[in-house]
Parts: structure tokens; C-alpha cells; sequence
């Protein structure tokens, strides 16, 4: 007897009990999308003195992570992207202005002598105008903002009002032999003065005291910088000079800012939407399969548990696009249940009299190729996705790989362990309850008309033609309309408190000096897309529209600079390029050249028909809809494997056949599973867009057509494609599996 039962069981009690335990001792990491915040993404360069490489970078980053603590942002996130870029997250933070110009200021921090006047004859050095309009000439740093060991901002009313900072130094000779130099010269002198340089300006330059004795200088090793602060002014500094000075220039290049109310929405959207789909799709499949398909309802709350539990344990971040790809992980998590299902229910028609325990173990077996094999596509997109995409969409790549490998345990350890246990191994009680047993609607309806589809090969793909020109036609007439993620330029997100006047709208940003803006209403939020305008200009279109329309709340504030707006361009084209590429060469590798060429060819009617219609109705292309398109290019493919494989199945015992009854008979045979997978994403799908918001819904309308296209297409493209290139192919038809040697089974006796 096989005890491979009893450690499956073993092994899904583990893994259940282990997901259950990091679910509850580990708390989940929120992206700023969700809880709200400031997200920047800085490029270091090249300065005259140093290259900005991986080193500089990493030591830039030290120094931003001191201002960010300085700052009291709770739980800052700091990391290095590539060799150049630092992401930068601050939870809480909604005022982008003050975390870009405290976080990325380049606080080039010096203190020099002054040698006199710039007017003064045979000077030489530096010319920099003081705090009063002077211009200053000065001389060599003595001091750098790396000899700073401490900065806060004081009051002292004793001294009068207005804020101060004092600064302490490491070495404490450099500042008595710099102020000790200055000291040698008469009061009122300018090279009595010391000036204090932040980024190239001179933001003070005090006179050292009268009582101060020549070449004695100031003792203690700390000074008061003094000026018309405000309390914030003096803060900001102090941040600066106690973090250090930055060892190469960065460029703002990104930046992301959502506010808290916007982040609970889409949690509480995200959260309706999974509960719903949830619901739905496990009711569809237990109505489906009957009792194996209510241990697969079970098995797939499991795996919302599996998947939840690995997000938690690899530390990932949560984010919108994130969620949306665990929610619709749960429809592809279905996919294998339903192949395993199906085959058991032509495994039990063909031999009813083992039993559908039998049935079920032949069902595993014969459906474990076309699952691994759509896994394997699944997670081709989902690497690119982490590759080439940037920000919350890469959450996306990785919540939809631990999906596709939860789905696995799912479907074939969980839904297997719970099958077993309530089908018995003759399961002469349960073959009515077992749903094994019966045809299904869409399988007796098949069996009855029995449709020759490929008959009319060549119309159909007339009609894949057609769809295909009418994409391109709107492609040139309307163009696509790339978000400004693709564009470079900032999208900002108003709420209002009633629903708002387009043209209102459109009249208080022009007023606000953009009327090349482009601006969106839809019921309360406006949606203002521009150019690379700067914070107070967002600001100054902010009280035009609460002039004009009431009080507005800032929901979202993107930023893209043009520079990072091509490279995401690029890396989108590149990502979609090298998808199709890699589809084809592992189908061409695990099928035949035909099959792979059919199947990608197919693909990019799918493609074409989702561009197509997004280019006519003016919907926008960002990083989400790269999420969806490569996750329709997976899905697709998934449709695809499944009709070649069985073709492949089918062609190994109908060599003589011709090869356009095989793919009939295959495509036929694979229908039903293909509307019920098919309808279990659109459950999920159609959750997402009743429940989400204006990106979730973009997101879940470019998946439902993407999905009701490539069913299509697999069945009347890529079959009809696959018999017109096997014309020109020479390789015979795949040779039958050899079957494999029964063991014999004896008393363990020896003669």
C-alpha cells in the first residue's frame, strides 16, 4: 500500500499550520499607496570631484537615512534601486515639498575664512554674496559639513526673538584656528567675518567677537548660526548640517504622494472585491463539482492563507496594484482545480467501474503537464514584471508569482488531501455526490452538437484579421494615450465635496496659469495631468479650484521626470517584446515550432484587441496597464498549452488522422474546462470593477477583454493557425508515450 497519501496529508497540515502562524506573529507592511504618504526616487550624478557610482550612492543613502530620522518620520524606508537611484518612503508625510527639499538637498556644508571684499585688489578665491547683499571673497574650506558632529535649532529670549542653530564640531582646534585667523583683523573688517556655505550660497557670516584675542580663536568646539530664521527655517537646517553633507548631487526623478483617506478606500475596495470574488467563485465551483468541488472551495481559502502568510514572511510590501494581483491570483488558483476535475470526468466516463477515487488519482496525473506548463508562462510574466517595472507594479510581478506558486499547493496537494479523505477508494456511495461522475451542461452540449469548428478555419481567422485592423485603425487615428508614469509630467488627484462642472474645472487650472493641462472629472475627483510643474504651482492650482468649485482635498500626487518617463516607455515595449519572445521559444521547446508560433500569433490578436479598444475609448496606458497586459499574455498562454497539449495527447493516438480533426477533437474536449476557468476569472474580474476605483477598474476591464479574447482565439486562431503552419512542417507526428512496466507485486519469497 503507497503511503504517499499519508505524508501529502503530513505536508499540507505543515504547510497550513506554518502559513497560519507567520499570518498572526507577523504584521503586514502597507505601501504608501495604502496607508498614505511620500514616495522619491532620486538619481545621483556626476559631480566635478566624484562619480556616482555604486559606493557614493550607498553613502548617499546613509546620509538621507539620518535626515529621514531627523525629520521624526515614523518607519522610513530607504533602499538603493540599480547603481544610481534611491527609493525613498515616508509614511505620513503628505506635504512633498518639504520632504524633497530637506531629503534631497545637496548640503554642500563648508566654513571658510573671508578674505575681504570681492572689490578688494589682489584677493583671490571664491566670490559669493552674503546674507546682507555683499559680495564676499572668500577663501579655502577649512571646515566640511563632515566635521559636524551635532545641529538643533534654539530660542533664547534672552537674546531676542527669532530662532538660531547651534552647531557642534568634531575637531575643535579647526574651528579655534579658523575663527583664531579672523580674530587678527579689526573690528568691521570683512576678513574678521567667518562665512558659512550651504549648497554655494553663504547662509551666514558672523563677525567673531571683539574679546576674541588674535590667533587664540573660539574654544569649545561650537558656534551659533544666527539669522532671520523661522522655527521651521532653523529646523530644516539643523536637519541638514546634522545629516551631512550628500557626496554627490541627486536629481528628484519620481514621486509619489496618496493620501490616507484615498489608501483606506482602496483597502476597503480591495477587501470587498477578494470577499466577494471569493464567495462567488467558490459557490461557482461547489455548484460545478459538487463535493470535489467544495474541497476545492476549501482548498482555496487555504490558499489565500498560503499566499498571505509567504507575502508576510519575504517581508513584501503591499500595495494597490499588489492587492489586485492577489485577488486575481484566486481565479487562476481555480484553473488547476478545474483541469484536475475535468480530467477526472473523462477518466470516470471512460472506466466508471474503478470508481471516482480512481478517477480523481488519473485526473492528477494526466492534468499535471498543462498546469505546470501554465505556471511556468504565468511566472515568465510575472519575472518581467519584477525586472523591468518600477514602483507599486513590480508588487504586482511578486504578489502574482507566490500566487501562481500557492495555486500549485493548492490545487494539487490541499485540494488532493481533502478529495481523498472524502472519496472512498471504490466511492460506490459517493459517485453521484463526488460531481466525478457527471458530464457537466457545457460537455453534454458539445457531445450532442458536436461542432466542426475548424471547418471554417480560414473564416475565422479572417475575422482575427479584421479585429486586428480595427485595433490598428484606432491606434493611428486616436493614438494611445500614455499616462504620465510613460510621459514624464505630474498627475494630480482631487476630491470634492459634490459632484464637479468639467469645464468649472478645466477654467480654474487655466486661471491658475495651465491651460495646456489636460483635466479629467469623474463625479467628485479631477484628475489635472501637466507638464513637470513644481510643488507650488500644484499649490497655486489647488486654491484656483477651491476658489472655484469648494474645498478640494489632494488625493494623489505623481510625479515623473522626462528622463525616467522614456525609460519606463522603453522597459514597457521591451518587457512586452521579450514576453512574446519567451513564450515562444519555451513553447517551441516543449511543443513544436507550429504550435508556438500559432499560440504567440494568437497572443498578439489578444493584445491587439485589448490596445485596440483601450486607443479608441482614450483610456490611459501606465503601469498598471503593463500589469494587465502581461498578465493577459500569461493567462492566454494558459489557454493555449492547455489546447496543445491535448492535441499533442490526442495526435500521439490519431497518427493517422488527419491533423485538422485532432485539433477539433482537442479543442472540443478542452471547452469545457476552458468556460469554466473563464468564468471563474470574470467572478473575480467583475468584483474588481464593481468595487474598485478609477485604476482598478481600467485594470479589470483590460483583463475581462483580454480573457474573453484569448478563449477565443485559443480555440478559433491558434487551432486553425496551428493546422495552416503544420503544412509546412516536415517533422511526422509525435510518437505514442511508451507505457510504463507495471511493477509485479509478489509474496517477497525467494527460490
Amino acid at each position: 500500500m503507497s503511503r504517499a497519501p499519508f505524508w501529502r496529508a503530513v505536508a499540507t497540515f505543515l504547510l497550513i499550520a506554518t502559513a497560519l502562524l507567520l499570518s498572526v506573529t507577523i504584521p503586514p507592511r502597507l505601501g504608501l499607496d495604502l496607508r498614505g504618504g511620500t514616495q522619491l526616487v532620486f538619481e545621483a550624478q556626476d559631480s566635478p570631484t566624484t562619480r556616482a557610482d555604486a559606493e557614493a550612492t550607498d553613502h548617499a543613502l546613509d546620509v538621507l537615512r539620518r535626515r529621514a530620522d531627523a525629520l521624526g518620520v515614523v518607519d522610513p524606508t530607504l533602499l538603493r534601486s540599480g547603481e544610481r537611484r534611491i527609493i525613498v518612503e515616508l509614511p505620513g508625510v503628505l506635504d512633498p515639498r518639504q520632504a524633497a527639499d530637506v531629503i534631497g538637498r545637496t548640503a554642500q556644508l563648508g566654513f571658510h575664512p573671508v578674505r575681504g571684499e570681492a572689490d578688494d585688489a589682489g584677493a583671490s578665491g571664491r566670490v559669493l554674496t552674503d546674507e546682507t547683499g555683499q559680495r564676499l571673497r572668500l577663501g579655502p574650506v577649512m571646515i566640511s559639513g563632515d566635521g559636524v558632529t551635532g545641529a538643533a535649532a534654539r530660542s533664547d529670549p534672552q537674546q531676542g526673538p527669532g530662532w538660531f542653530v547651534t552647531v557642534d564640531f568634531r575637531d575643535a582646534g579647526a574651528w579655534r584656528r579658523l575663527t583664531g585667523e579672523a580674530a587678527c583683523h579689526s573690528a568691521g573688517d570683512a576678513r574678521r567675518r567667518v562665512a558659512i556655505v550651504l549648497d554655494n550660497k553663504i547662509i551666514s557670516s558672523p563677525q567673531v567677537d571683539a574679546r576674541v584675542p588674535c590667533q587664540a580663536g573660539i574654544a569649545g568646539g561650537s558656534t551659533q548660526i544666527t539669522g532671520s530664521f523661522t522655527h521651521r527655517q532653523a529646523d530644516d537646517l539643523a536637519v541638514l548640517i546634522k545629516g551631512g553633507a550628500l557626496p554627490v548631487p541627486l536629481t528628484l526623478i519620481e514621486q509619489r504622494t496618496v493620501g490616507p483617506t484615498l489608501g483606506a478606500q482602496a483597502i476597503e475596495a480591495g477587501a470587498k472585491a477578494g470577499i466577494a470574488g471569493v464567495l462567488l467563485t467558490a459557490l461557482f465551483i461547489a455548484l460545478t463539482y459538487r463535493l470535489s468541488g467544495l474541497m476545492a472551495a476549501v482548498a482555496l481559502a487555504a490558499y489565500g492563507l498560503i499566499s498571505y502568510a509567504a507575502l508576510l514572511a519575504l517581508g513584501a510590501t503591499l500595495t494597490l496594484p499588489g492587492l489586485a494581483g492577489f485577488v486575481l491570483a484566486i481565479g487562476m488558483a481555480v484553473d488547476a482545480n478545474v483541469l484536475v476535475f475535468e480530467r477526472a470526468r473523462e477518466e470516470y466516463g471512460r472506466a466508471p467501474r474503478r470508481g471516482p477515487r480512481a478517477a480523481l488519482d488519473r485526473g492528477f496525473a494526466n492534468a499535471w503537464s498543462a498546469i505546470s506548463d501554465s505556471a511556468v508562462t504565468t511566472l515568465l510574466a510575472a519575472g518581467l514584471l519584477f525586472w523591468l517595472a518600477s514602483g507599486p507594479v513590480r508588487g504586482f510581478g511578486v504578489t502574482l508569482a507566490i500566487g501562481v506558486l500557492a495555486s500549485l499547493a493548492s490545487a494539487m496537494l490541499i485540494t488532493r488531501v481533502l478529495t481523498h479523505l472524502l472519496i472512498g477508494r471504490t466511492g460506490t456511495r459517493l459517485s453521484a455526490s463526488s460531481g466525478l461522475a457527471a458530464r457537466g451542461r457545457v460537455r453534454t452540449w458539445i457531445t450532442r452538437r458536436d461542432p466542426r469548428l475548424m471547418a471554417a478555419g480560414r473564416r475565422w481567422l479572417v475575422v482575427a484579421a479584421a479585429t486586428v485592423a480595427a485595433a490598428t485603425a484606432g491606434l493611428v487615428l486616436h493614438g494611445l494615450n500614455y499616462g504620465v508614469e510613460f510621459t514624464g509630467g505630474r498627475m494630480i488627484e482631487f476630491a470634492a465635496a459634490q459632484p464637479v462642472n468639467i469645464e468649472a474645472a478645466r477654467r480654474a487650472v487655466a486661471e491658475a496659469g495651465h491651460a495646456a493641462a489636460n483635466v479629467q472629472v469623474s463625479g467628485t475627483v479631477v484628475s489635472v495631468r501637466a507638464g513637470q510643474i513644481t510643488a507650488e504651482e500644484v499649490t497655486a492650482v489647488e486654491r484656483a479650484l477651491d476658489g472655484a468649485l469648494g474645498e478640494m482635498t489632494k488625493q494623489r500626487d505623481e510625479l515623473i521626470g522626462p528622463s525616467l518617463g522614456d525609460e519606463l516607455r522603453r522597459n514597457a515595449l521591451i518587457a512586452l517584446a521579450v514576453a512574446l519572445a519567451a513564450q515562444l521559444l519555451y513553447l517551441a521547446v516543449r511543443f513544436r515550432w507550429t504550435f508556438g508560433a500559432a499560440a504567440v500569433l494568437a497572443l498578439v490578436v489578444d493584445a491587439c484587441a485589448v490596445l485596440g479598444l483601450f486607443a479608441w475609448l482614450g483610456k490611459p496606458i501606465d503601469g498598471v496597464f503593463l500589469a494587465a497586459m502581461l498578465t493577459i499574455i500569461g493567462y492566454s498562454i494558459n489557454d493555449k498549452v492547455v489546447v496543445f497539449d491535448r492535441v499533442r495527447e490526442l495526435w500521439r493516438t490519431r497518427r493517422q488522422e488527419r491533423f485538422a480533426d485532432v485539433v477539433n477533437t482537442a479543442i472540443l474536449q478542452t471547452v469545457p474546462r476552458t468556460v469554466n476557468t473563464g468564468l471563474g476569472a470574470l467572478f473575480i474580474l467583475t468584483a474588481l470593477t464593481v468595487f474598485g476605483d478609477g485604476t482598478l477598474r481600467d485594470f479589470a476591464i483590460a483583463l475581462i477583454v483580454g480573457i474573453l479574447a484569448g478563449t477565443a482565439s485559443s480555440a478559433l486562431v491558434a487551432g486553425p493557425l496551428a493546422i495552416e503552419l503544420e503544412r509546412f512542417s516536415r517533422r511526422p507526428p509525435p510518437e505514442p508515450a511508451t507505457p510504463r512496466p507495471r511493477r509485479r507485486r509478489g509474496t517477497g519469497a525467494v527460490l
